[in-house]
């Protein structure tokens, strides 16, 4: 069944697994190491009409305590207001730009 997002929702899908993961200099740190407040990277899979920076396809920053989960087909998604994403990486942002403010 089609779902279609409303107003300034963003669902995301996260990049990589909330398991182990390798520092810069290749150390292996276990998902059981505590870290501080960290943000996290996810794929913009689907956006409201009143979204105005994000597209369908983009890499959003945003804060992993602050979303609500999702699980739709048996995969698990976050729906995340426009306003709560951090950064856009994409191919189309311009290195000189400095973002909308909302």
């Amino acid at each position: 069944m089609p779902i279609r997002m409303l107003h300034d929702r963003v669902l995301v899908r996260m990049d990589g697994g909330e398991g182990e993961r390798r520092s810069g200099g290749g150390i292996v740190i276990p998902a059981t190491a505590s870290m501080g407040r960290r943000l996290s990277w996810a794929t913009a899979v689907g956006i409201g009409p009143n979204v105005r920076s994000i597209v369908v396809g983009d890499r959003v920053l945003f804060d992993p305590d602050d979303r609500s989960e999702v699980e739709l087909h048996g995969r698990e998604f976050i729906l995340l207001r426009e306003r709560d994403v951090h950064a856009v990486a994409a191919n189309r942002v311009s290195s000189d730009s400095t973002g909308l403010y909302l």
